[in-house]
C-alpha cells in the first residue's frame, strides 16, 4: 500500500470507530496493523490531518460565539449559551480517542501514540501537534486516577516477568543481569511499581528505595554489596531511582504520585523512618551545561563563561592549570580551556590533588545549575531538579555531593555530582489533606 494510502485508509478507519460500534474491534485492529507501518516522518503528517479533518467546523461555533455579545440575557439564557458553547467546541477528536481506549489493547496504542506524538514535538519544536496531545492528556487525566491503579511492591517472591521488566526498564542505574536486579530487593532494599487494572502486566512506574541508617552521599553506598542493616539502625528511606516505563505518559505528574503513596506507605510500615530522601543523578550537567559555557556557549544560560574562574580560588586555578599543562595567568579563557581539558578526560578523578581542588567548586556551578538556571517558562533547567522541587521536595548547596557517581556513566553525565532532594513528612500530610483519592490507591506487598 502507497504512503498517501496508508493515511488515507487510517483516518477512514479512525472516524469510522465513532459510527461503527458492531465491527470496532475489527476495525481497531487494522487500525493498529496500519499504523504499525507509517514511519515516524509519516506519522507527523497524519497526526496533522488527523487534527485538520476532525476539528469543530468553524462556522458552527461563529453564530454561538455572536450570542455571547448580546447584553440582554437572563441567567438561564446565559447557562444555556454556555452549554450549547461547551458542547460545540469540545474536540470532535475526543470521543473517537475515548471509543479506543474502552477497545481491548486500546489504552495500550494510545500511549504509544502518544510517544510518538511527543518525540515529534520534541524535534520540531514546533506547537502543531498540540491539539491532539492535549486531547489524549484529558484522556488520561480521566482513565489514570482514583480507580483504576494500585501500587504493588515487587519483591524475590514477584513473578520472574515483573522483576524482568523492572530491570529492562532501569535508565537511572541500568543492570546487566536479572541477578543484579535480585540484589535490589530484601530488607532493606524495596521497589515499588504503580499500575493501571487495563495494563495490569506493565507497571507504569516505578521506584527503587534503599532503607538507611542517614542520608548516603555515594551510590555505591547503595548499589555495592553491603550488609542488612539491623531495624533498629535505619531511620532514612533513599528513592536512588525513579523511572516512568510508559513514555506517552509524560507530564502526567504519575512519579509525585508514586513517591507520595511510597512515602505514605514506608512510614506506616517502619516508624522509624523519619526522613525521605532522594540520591539523583544530574543529567545534562557536563554534556548541555558547563561543557558548552566552557566553550564560549553561554547565551541559553544565566551563567557566563567569564564567570566561572570566580568560583576557585587562586590556589585551585593555579592547580588546575598546573595539571593542564598551563601557565599561570589571569585570562578566563586560558583557565576555562585548561577546565574543559581536564573534565574532557575521566583520570581526573585518579588525580587527588585535582579532585580536592574541583569538589568545592564544581558543588557551587552544580548548585547555580540546580537552582538558578530556567527555562523560558521559569522552571528548573535541569529535568531532574524539574521533577522534585515541582513536587514539593527541596533543595540546597548542602544537598550536592561530588565523587557520588564515578562510574563511567556519572562522569560523563554530571562530572561525578549527585544529589539528595529532601522530602519533608509535613509536605506529605499537605499532599494527603488535598489530594485524599492517594489514600485509596490501594498497596499489594
Amino acid at each position: 500500500m502507497h504512503k498517501q494510502d496508508k493515511k488515507k485508509v487510517f483516518l477512514e478507519m479512525l472516524k469510522r470507530l465513532s459510527t461503527d460500534q458492531e465491527n470496532k474491534e475489527d476495525i481497531f485492529q487494522k487500525l493498529k496493523s496500519i499504523y504499525t507501518e507509517i514511519s515516524l516522518e509519516e506519522k507527523e503528517d497524519l497526526f496533522k490531518n488527523i487534527i485538520e479533518q476532525m476539528e469543530t467546523p468553524k462556522e458552527e461555533l461563529l453564530p454561538l460565539i455572536e450570542k455571547v455579545y448580546i447584553q440582554d440575557m437572563s441567567p438561564l439564557e446565559w447557562s444555556l449559551l454556555l452549554s450549547e458553547l461547551r458542547h460545540k467546541i469540545s474536540s470532535p477528536r475526543l470521543s473517537t480517542l475515548l471509543n479506543i481506549s474502552r477497545i481491548p489493547g486500546g489504552l495500550r496504542f494510545l500511549l504509544d501514540m502518544r510517544s510518538d506524538i511527543l518525540v515529534l514535538r520534541r524535534e520540531s519544536h514546533k506547537e502543531e501537534l498540540k491539539a491532539l496531545d492535549r486531547d489524549i492528556v484529558l484522556l488520561f487525566e480521566l482513565w489514570f486516577c482514583e480507580g483504576f491503579l494500585y501500587l504493588e511492591e515487587i519483591t524475590l517472591d514477584s513473578t520472574y516477568r515483573q522483576i524482568e521488566i523492572i530491570k529492562k526498564s532501569d535508565l537511572v542505574h541500568p543492570m546487566t543481569s536479572i541477578e543484579e536486579m535480585i540484589k535490589r530487593l530484601g530488607k532493606d532494599r524495596r521497589c515499588f511499581a504503580l499500575y493501571h487494572r487495563l495494563i495490569p502486566h506493565e507497571p507504569i512506574v516505578f521506584i527503587e528505595v534503599a532503607i538507611t541508617k542517614g542520608i548516603p552521599k555515594k551510590i555505591d553506598e547503595i548499589l555495592s554489596e553491603r550488609e542488612e542493616k539491623a531495624k533498629e539502625d535505619v531511620d532514612t528511606a533513599v528513592f536512588y531511582s525513579i523511572n516512568n516505563t510508559q513514555n506517552g505518559l509524560a507530564g502526567l505528574g504519575l512519579g509525585k504520585v508514586l513517591i507520595i503513596r511510597v512515602m505514605e506507605h514506608l512510614k506506616k510500615d517502619d516508624e522509624r523512618i523519619k526522613n525521605f530522601v532522594t540520591l539523583s543523578p544530574v543529567p545534562g550537567f557536563w554534556d548541555k551545561y558547563l561543557k558548552p559555557i566552557l566553550e564560549g556557549k553561554d547565551d541559553r544560560f544565566s551563567l557566563k563563561s567569564d564567570k566561572i574562574p570566580e568560583f576557585f580560588s587562586k590556589k585551585e586555578r593555579k592547580i588546575i592549570l598546573n595539571k593542564a599543562g598551563m601557565e599561570e595567568n589571569s585570562d578566563w579563557k586560558k583557565f576555562n580551556k585548561a577546565l574543559l581539558k581536564i573534565l574532557l578526560d575521566h583520570n581526573w578523578i585518579k588525580d587527588k590533588d585535582l579532585t580536592k581542588a574541583l569538589e568545592r567548586p564544581m558543588i557551587k556551578i552544580a548548585a547555580h545549575y540546580i537552582m538558578k538556571e530556567k527555562t523560558s517558562s521559569g522552571r528548573p533547567l535541569n529535568p531532574v531538579a524539574n521533577f522534585h522541587l515541582r513536587n514539593g521536595a527541596s533543595v540546597s548547596e548542602d544537598n550536592i555531593n561530588f565523587l557520588a557517581n564515578t562510574s563511567p556513566k556519572g562522569l560523563q553525565e554530571s562530572c561525578s555530582i549527585m544529589v539528595n532532594y529532601i522530602y519533608s513528612l509535613a509536605l506529605l500530610a499537605s499532599i494527603e489533606r488535598s489530594l485524599t483519592w492517594l489514600g485509596r490507591i490501594k498497596v499489594f506487598t
